[in-house]
This record gives structure tokens, sequence and C-alpha cells, in this order.
């Protein structure tokens, strides 16, 4: 039992670094309440799912060529940047926005999660690193179907990290004056733009080396 809530605390720890995913799950909640941001997270989450799936495969070593890893620089730049631009450019409709109207939908929300921790390469290094690491020490001790219970259990921990950002982003909405809250999601959207700048800045250097 310590041994699986050890592996929570990984998936946990692997979330809480502030980073894009955090982020938009913070605006997110700010603009359509707890549904939205959550869903932010499941997206990121599947996302992670995929990725320590492709660690397991041994598929994984494809993202290391060069070609690849520029395509995924680029693409998570465009992700990033654009949802940051999409966030300031919907800053006035948080004042107007309730829990009936202008929310943006489910889908949506989940399609951002998934596409901003897929395109993020640093979400691929993440997972090469720490979860192929994982992998190869406990696939020395234990046998499949324990490899698979502490994989579920990384992923419980991640599950439990977006319920808790959900909760605390659609809480701000709640409490907070609109001021303050068009503030909060200005530094949100901003985040989102200088980390997709710093992956266009990677892919920059991979094309003129």
């Amino acid at each position: 039992m310590s041994t699986i809530f050890g592996y929570i605390l990984l998936g946990l720890s692997l979330s809480a670094p502030i980073g894009p995913i955090n982020a938009a799950q913070l605006d997110r909640g700010i603009k359509s309440g707890f549904m939205n941001a959550w869903l932010v997270g499941v997206g990121a989450m599947v996302a992670d799912a995929l990725y320590m799936m492709m660690v397991y495969m041994g598929i994984v070593h494809f993202i290391e060529i060069p070609f690849m890893k520029t395509f995924l620089y680029l693409f998570g730049a465009f992700v990033l940047i654009y949802t940051g631009i999409e966030s300031l450019l919907s800053l006035d409709s948080i004042g107007e926005a309730s829990s009936e109207g202008k929310d943006e939908t489910k889908l949506k929300s989940f399609i951002s999660g998934f596409l901003m921790s897929l395109s993020n390469p640093m979400t691929i290094l993440f997972w090469l690193g720490i979860y192929g690491s994982v992998l190869a020490e406990t696939a020395a001790k234990y046998d499949s179907r324990q490899l698979l219970l502490y994989s579920g259990a990384i992923i419980f921990g991640i599950l439990l990290w977006d319920l808790t950002m959900a909760a605390v982003a659609s809480s701000f909405r709640k409490w907070m004056t609109s001021g303050l809250l068009k503030f909060i999601s200005m530094l949100s959207g901003l985040s989102l733009i200088g980390f997709g700048s710093y992956f266009g800045i990677q892919a920059f250097r991979l094309l003129f080396p």
C-alpha cells in the first residue's frame, strides 16, 4: 500500500510544477467554472497516458529524431501562443459570463488541454526521463500486472491534482472581484504566450544551429 501511495505522490509531483496546463486551468476556471478547468486537466492527462503507453512500448525514441523535435517545438509554440492570445482577447467576457451563459464548450476545454500536453516537448522529455526510469526500476522488481497498477497510481495522482486546480480556479471565480479575476487571467494568458515563445526559440535553434 505504501508503494502505491508513493506512485500517487509521484503523479501529484509531476503535475504540481507551474506550467502551461496549470495556467490554462486557472484561466478556464475563472472564465467558465470548475468543469471546464477540470476538463483541461483531463485532456492533458489523456495525452500523458498516451506518452506513458509510448514509453512502455518503447516507441517514444522516434520522437528524439531532430525533425520530430523541431516539429513538436513549432507545434507546441503555435498551440500555446494561440491559446494565450485567445485568453487575452476574451478578458472582457469574465465580467459578463454567467454559469448559464457564455461559458466555453466543455469539448473545447478538453481538446485544448489534450493538444497543449500532446504538443509540449517538455511533457515528452518528462515522461521519457521520469516514467522511463520508473518503468525500468519497476519492471526489474514486479510483474506486468503490478506495473499497470503502479502506472495507474501515477495517473490517479495527476487526476487528484487536476481536481485541486479546477476547484481552486473556480473558487477564484466565485469570491474575487471582476477586476482581480481579469488580472489573474491576463497573467495566465501571458504565461502561455511566454511558454510558447520559449518553444519557438528552441525550434529556431534546432533549425539554425
